[in-house]
């Protein structure tokens, strides 16, 4: 399969962004992560300019569908380089670039720190024994599943890496720990819930349908405003 392969590339985190377009050809059943792996073992890849090819820094682990590590944007659209085949774009076109909400660091990698600072900032963890409910472990089951790669909140209208705002890789693992605890429990979570997911949330769900993980972002987001905001709990 021929490829056009244009990525967006920096150097460091303070030097200006360059595109560097590559012809290649890869098998159609190759995925974005196993191209990126085939060309960074290429020892004289030149581009279309007849100009070398550094080696291109890009994040992964897995390659599996299980860490989110190698979320990026692909033509586009936020994605997982390990769960996007080559096949899919029938013109051979290729665009990659690093997620635009967050930081670059190098290449198309990001610095999403500031999802654990949220959760940290929120206080998203069981301060005394989890309550367990069969009528909530298909949910708890679900959000637990949450990569934090940060696809959700590239394509969120609220989201910013310096806002309040902390959006869906915030809620879903609250709604999590509000499953679980105990009535009288998460008063501090439900506070920080209210001031800095549900009070900046436009309702507009473009996070429901861009998960990797097929997460029911939707039922998340509702099941914690509930238990959160209007205080009503699963018995």
């Amino acid at each position: 399969m021929k490829l056009l392969i244009e990525i967006l590339r920096q150097a460091s985190r303070t030097s200006a962004p360059y595109k560097q377009t590559i012809a290649y050809e890869a098998p159609p059943e190759d995925t974005v992560a196993t191209l990126l792996k085939r060309l960074n073992s290429e020892e004289k890849l030149t581009d279309t300019s007849k100009s070398p090819v550094g080696s291109i820094y890009w994040q992964c682990s897995c390659l599996q569908k299980k860490c989110g590590a190698c979320a990026m944007r692909i033509n586009g659209t936020p994605r997982l380089a390990c769960d996007a085949k080559l096949g899919e774009f029938k013109r051979g076109r290729l665009v990659l670039e690093p997620l635009k909400k967050f930081p670059t660091v190098r290449d198309l990698i990001v610095d999403r720190g500031v999802m654990m600072e949220n959760l940290k900032a929120i206080h998203n963890w069981l301060e005394q024994s989890a309550r367990q409910s069969e009528k909530t472990v298909d949910l708890r089951y679900d959000a637990s599943r949450c990569l934090q790669c940060g696809c959700c909140l590239e394509v969120c209208p609220n989201f910013t890496a310096d806002g309040s705002f902390y959006g869906a890789a915030a809620f879903v693992p609250a709604s999590r720990i509000l499953a679980q605890a105990e009535k009288d429990n998460p008063q501090a979570l439900a506070a920080y819930y209210k001031e800095n997911i549900f009070s900046g949330c436009g309702k507009s769900l473009s996070c429901h349908h861009i998960c990797p993980a097929e997460i029911d972002v939707e039922h998340k987001l509702a099941n914690a405003n509930a238990v959160a905001v209007w205080k009503r709990y699963f018995r």
